[in-house]
């Protein structure tokens, strides 16, 4: 009886040794890995029209991969094509106007402001001339005073317009001011601008993927009035993908930017995902919710992001994940693009 006894004692002995031998390596295991859990996250955006219009169309619907650059939805563009041929057409007249003062005043039209000139000059002599007579023959009652003061008028009116005319010619000869010359020039800047934003406006009837991605939601329809402030699609980037998890404080000086992680997912329990710590956060919060963990519930942490390729568009926003980081990591390059490190 005595030897079952103390067979037992051994046996509970060697147990509890074994235990407590285990649960060290365990922990001393543990203590060179920290494991997260968290979500997969993904940038959505939400695209709009740069403009207000009626939808022409729509080329994709939701699930529909697209491709940065790819025209994904119109504008009907009747009205707007008007005002850029209508830009345009104006833009064309104030160049001529433009040429024509650069140019100067034509030859032949110098030289039709001499004929004009000399015309008049010839018409003035005959007037003094005439009003001359008539003041002679006024002087001895042969004409009467009226008709000398209308000669003398018309003679007067001739002389005018020849020095209206000397003026012109002046004038034709000289060329247009620099001053109006730089005025035009102005309004043809101007004029090209209008041309630009028709142009611009018509551009902005086309609706273009911003980005790699996913139409996930379709919210207006063919017909519908478009306009800045409403959106017509929603994206979802499928570069980059993070998953958003949480550290301790005690974990925080554990964790650097640029340290190499491994991450995985319920739906591929077999399928390890490289990826990186991309982000962690400088300021503290509450842990959220969702992290069902009691213990951390009320402590405060610091979002971290661990960024991957998923260039098999495996992982999806929201999908639960775990991240293992490696703490013994001989050399850590935070310094690499997410481009770089997913070429």
């Amino acid at each position: 009886m005595k030897k079952k006894i103390i067979l037992v004692v051994l046996l509970i002995v060697i147990a509890l040794t074994g235990t407590y031998f285990y649960k060290s390596m365990q922990t001393e295991q543990q203590s060179d890995q920290i494991r997260l859990y968290g979500n997969i996250d993904i940038r959505e955006v939400k695209l709009t029209f740069n403009g207000n219009e009626h939808i022409n169309s729509i080329l994709v619907q939701e699930g529909d991969s697209v491709t940065k650059g790819q025209e994904l939805a119109f504008l009907h563009t009747e009205i707007l094509q008007a005002k850029s041929a209508q830009a345009k057409a104006m833009v064309e007249a104030q160049k001529q106007v433009l040429a024509a003062m650069v140019a100067g005043t034509r030859p032949e039209d110098i030289d039709k402001a001499k004929a004009d000139l000399e015309a008049v000059k010839a018409k003035l002599t005959s007037a003094r001339s005439t009003a001359q007579r008539m003041t002679k023959l006024a002087a001895k009652k042969m004409a009467s005073e009226d008709e000398a003061e209308h000669a003398r008028s018309v003679a007067n009116a001739y002389d005018a317009d020849v020095k209206a005319l000397e003026a012109a010619l002046k004038l034709a000869i000289a060329g247009p001011r620099k001053e109006d010359i730089a005025e035009a020039r102005a309004i043809l800047l101007s004029r090209q601008a209008q041309f630009t934003l028709a142009l611009q406006n018509l551009k902005n009837a086309t609706l273009y993927a911003p980005n790699d991605g996913i139409i996930r939601n379709r919210i207006l329809e063919e017909g519908d009035m478009a306009s800045p402030q409403t959106p017509v699609l929603t994206l979802a980037l499928t570069h980059p993908v993070w998953v958003r998890a949480y550290l301790s404080e005690t974990q925080l000086g554990q964790v650097k930017l640029g340290m190499i992680a491994s991450i995985h997912t319920d739906s591929f329990p077999q399928k390890a995902y490289s990826g990186w710590v991309g982000y962690i956060s400088p300021t503290a919060e509450f842990t959220p919710k969702n992290i069902e963990t009691p213990e951390l519930r009320t402590h405060l942490v610091y979002q971290v992001r661990i960024y991957s390729c998923n260039q098999n568009n495996e992982l999806r926003l929201g999908m639960p994940a775990t991240v293992n980081i490696d703490l013994k990591q001989s050399e850590v390059k935070n310094n690499k693009s997410i481009e770089q490190r997913c070429k």
